[in-house]
């Protein structure tokens, strides 16, 4: 099978771990010729800054699979009302400080990550149709029925091809889902546990040098372009 396109996360796949850009993955990533996509738990201005710098097709997926932008912009607004309360009730337990105010992230809640995850977790236990998720930078209240892969799928769609031709590229366990309902799924030589156990590939180099191994890995053996 020949892929169509690759979805690749930011922080931790494209950058190292103190979010400095790894100029092997930009590198990598012009060198295809196929669309790139940039999949984020940023807000969109954020994941449109990103393609930008990197020179891609400025489609991307920002909040987790909450925005898609292909030509035009969908936000799915449909949870946040929930993450707000959940986010309120967290609140009255112990302080936590939000990343962004509403009029830039539309979808969920950003957290800064100064506190206990774990019993953030426990005290929102009662909220089952919420998710407290860490990605390393960033702890997310947000929808069991957002993510990346939901993202992509609407994405697709707008992009008239199917999310079995993406390959999917990422680090983190918000990326888990992504890489699923792709195609073939490249967890970099950093990620999460839970991510490499999902994979197709797991690269030998972290960050930006574990995203140029899969390219010259997926561009040598006729997988992609």
């Amino acid at each position: 099978m020949v892929f169509r396109a690759v979805v690749v996360d930011v922080d931790g796949t494209i950058t190292f771990s103190d979010r400095s850009i790894d100029c092997r993955a930009v590198e990598a990533l012009r060198s295809l010729d196929v669309p790139v996509v940039i999949a984020t738990g940023n807000v969109l201005c954020f994941a449109r800054a990103v393609s930008i710098l990197l020179g891609t097709t400025g489609i991307v997926i920002a909040e987790n699979g909450g925005v898609v932008e292909c030509g035009r912009v969908e936000y799915d607004t449909s949870h946040v009302e929930r993450c707000e309360k959940a986010f309120s009730y967290l609140l009255g337990h112990f302080p936590v400080e939000k990343l962004d105010h509403y009029e830039n992230r539309k979808t969920e809640i950003a957290l800064r990550r100064d506190f206990d995850v774990e019993k953030a977790r426990d005290i929102l236990s009662g909220f089952s149709d919420i998710e407290v998720v860490d990605t390393g930078f960033a702890v997310h209240i947000k929808s069991r029925k957002i993510n990346k892969a939901t993202g992509l799928t609407r994405l697709s769609g707008l992009m008239g091809i199917d999310v079995k031709d993406f390959v999917a590229m990422g680090d983190s366990s918000n990326d888990i889902e992504m890489l699923e309902v792709s195609g073939f799924g490249v967890a970099v030589g950093n990620a999460h546990p839970a991510l490499k156990a999902v994979a197709d590939m797991v690269t030998e180099g972290e960050h930006g040098a574990g995203v140029a191994e899969a390219v010259r890995e997926l561009k040598g053996t006729g997988k992609i372009k």
